[in-house]
Formats: structure tokens, C-alpha cells, sequence
């Protein structure tokens, strides 16, 4: 982890903590009211608003036939060309193949991923699919896991996929994302005693192509008091974050919603999105969006709202 994401992470912690000074020092100076540590507003429930119909659901995601059961264990597939269609997996997919397809598929992890690629290969495409994991019983690596997790440097497509309790869903820097449904992020103490942070969709910076995040449904319901980071996070762990589209997507819960990358940001267009209300009054614990560079060649902020409407202005990163 970055100093940068450390200080972001260590700041969200330590406001819930403790910070009960005025309004302008303390996690209400983001919107009308401040809550204890990862708490929803007495105001505000669980409850989609209408603004949020047509987003992803169950009922639009994850397999659309019947499935084999297939005990496969912690598989490696290494053939070209494979396609997994109409399993049910209990185990994981380590994937050291090019041009693999997983589609109609159910995956339940007891590893501390579901899917992986692996560096040197490409064209991985999950559709239709259902990846899950058993909290407490593997996907814990320290504290790091992936439903998805792309290692190599070459796009993968996650589409119209049911993602649950995997602490970091979506880990990748380039990719496209579209028409997911990540949902149901489970807590749990890593190792060392530390609390997972969890992100619907993280990228570590640094990457060498485009991620395409794009009309998903990403709801982190953590309590920040027990590893809530975001509903996506771009975090400049391994580089600048570049060239990144997020758009038309449904947004809830973490620390903040949206971590936009911070002050090396470049090409981050950011439109169209709906920030919900449902776990929190400003969408995140503190808030919807930080670390935005404003500044930044190629930025782009544009037709952001709360699910209430209210349009969304991001403060500078900094």
C-alpha cells in the first residue's frame, strides 16, 4: 500500500474514531450530518431509491442456465481457447492461457481469489457468471482478495457477472467492466489482526491500458470501522493512474464512494454516475468522492448526482 492510500485509509479511520470537534473539522464539513463509525444515517436504510431503477441487479446478472456441479479445487487452466460454460465450481480459476471465455458460470472460492490472470496472458472474458467465496474459510492472503484479479497487463471483459463477499472485487488496471453486479462485501481480519479494506473495484495505478468501468451496480456496505475503503478506488499503490473511464454507474458505501486517483491523475473521466444515499446521507461515511485532480490533463467531471439529485461538485485533491 502507498503512503498516499495509507494517509486517505488512516484519515477515514481515525475521523471514526474520535473526530467530534466543529463542523468544519469534522466528517460532517462533507454534507448535512455526521454519524459514528460505520454506521448508516437513522435517516437512511438500506433501500434503493427510484433513481436507481435500471441499474444491475440479481435478476439481470450471473448465469442464465442450468449448471454441473464440478468440484474442481484451485484449477489452472493452460489451454488456448477454453471455454467454461455451465459450471458450477466450488474452487478457483487460475488462468496461465490466452483467449479463455467463463460464461454461464458459478464460482465458489475457498482461495483468496476466484478468477486470476495471469502476467504474460490475455484475452480473459467472464460473462454471465456468478463468482463467490466462503468468508473465513481461504480468501484471506494476509488480507488481500480478488474475485477478479488481473496480474498481466492486457484488457479482460467482466460483464453481467453476481459478485460477492470478496474483500477487493474487481483488482485490475486495465479492463472492461460493464453490467456487473458487485454487492454483499464480507469484513474480515487479515493475519496481522487487520481489518481487509474492501473496494468494489480497485486499480493499483500504474496501469498500461484503458479500464472501462461502465453501467455496474458497486455497493460496499463495510463499516468503515472494519475496512470499508470504497466503492471504487483508484489508488496510486504502483503508479499514476491514467486513463480510465467510469460512467453511468450506480455507487454506494466505503469510506468515500469514489477515490479519484489523487494529484497524478491523468485521463479520468468520471460521468453520469449515481452516488446513493442508501448506506450513508453523502453516499460514502465521509463523503462522495476524494482525491480528485481537478487539474489533471484529460480529468473530466461531469453529470455526477446523488440519488436524490443533487448535482456533485468534488473538492481538489490534496
Amino acid at each position: 500500500m502507498t503512503r498516499l492510500r495509507r494517509l486517505l485509509v488512516g484519515l477515514a479511520l481515525v475521523l471514526s474514531a474520535g473526530c467530534s470537534a466543529g463542523a468544519d473539522s469534522s466528517p460532517a464539513a462533507h454534507g448535512p450530518a455526521s454519524h459514528g463509525p460505520g454506521t448508516h444515517d437513522s435517516a437512511h436504510t438500506a433501500t434503493a431509491s427510484p433513481q436507481e431503477a435500471g441499474f444491475p441487479d440479481a435478476r439481470t446478472t450471473g448465469p442464465r442456465i442450468p449448471l454441473t456441479p464440478h468440484s474442481t479445487g484451485n484449477m489452472s487452466v493452460k489451454t488456448d481457447g477454453t471455454v467454461i460454460k455451465g459450471w458450477d465450481i466450488t474452487g478457483s480459476l487460475d488462468i496461465y492461457a490466452n483467449d479463455v471465455t467463463i460464461i454461464d458460470t458459478k464460482i465458489t472460492s475457498t482461495n483468496w481469489w476466484g478468477v486470476n490472470l495471469r502476467p504474460g496472458h490475455s484475452g480473459l472474458r467472464i460473462l454471465h457468471s456468478a463468482i463467490t467465496a466462503v468468508p473465513g474459510k481461504g480468501p484471506d492472503n494476509g488480507g488481500v482478495d480478488y474475485a477478479v484479479s488481473n496480474m498481466a497487463t492486457s484488457s479482460i471483459e467482466v460483464g453481467w457477472s453476481d459478485i460477492s463477499v470478496f474483500g477487493n472485487a474487481l483488482s485490475m488496471g486495465q479492463g472492461h467492466l460493464h453490467d456487473n453486479y458487485v454487492h454483499d462485501l464480507v469484513p474480515f481480519r487479515n493475519t496481522g489482526g487487520e481489518w481487509q479494506h474492501t473496494d468494489a473495484v480497485i486499480s493499483g495505478g500504474g496501469n498500461k491500458g484503458q479500464l472501462i468501468i461502465r453501467h455496474n451496480t458497486l455497493l460496499n456496505p463495510v463499516a468503515v470501522d472494519r475496512g470499508a475503503s470504497a466503492a471504487i478506488g483508484l489508488f496510486a499503490d504502483t503508479g499514476h493512474v491514467s486513463d480510465t473511464v467510469i460512467d453511468g454507474n450506480l455507487l454506494a458505501g466505503g469510506a468515500y464512494a469514489l477515490y479519484g486517483g489523487g494529484e497524478g491523475a491523468t485521463g479520468i473521466t468520471v460521468t453520469n454516475n449515481v452516488f446513493s444515499t442508501r448506506y450513508h446521507r453523502n453516499c460514502g461515511v465521509y463523503g462522495a468522492v476524494t482525491a480528485w485532480n481537478a487539474g489533471g490533463p484529460g480529468n473530466v467531471w461531469r453529470g455526477n448526482r446523488f440519488s436524490h439529485g443533487t448535482l456533485i461538485a468534488p473538492e481538489p485533491a490534496g
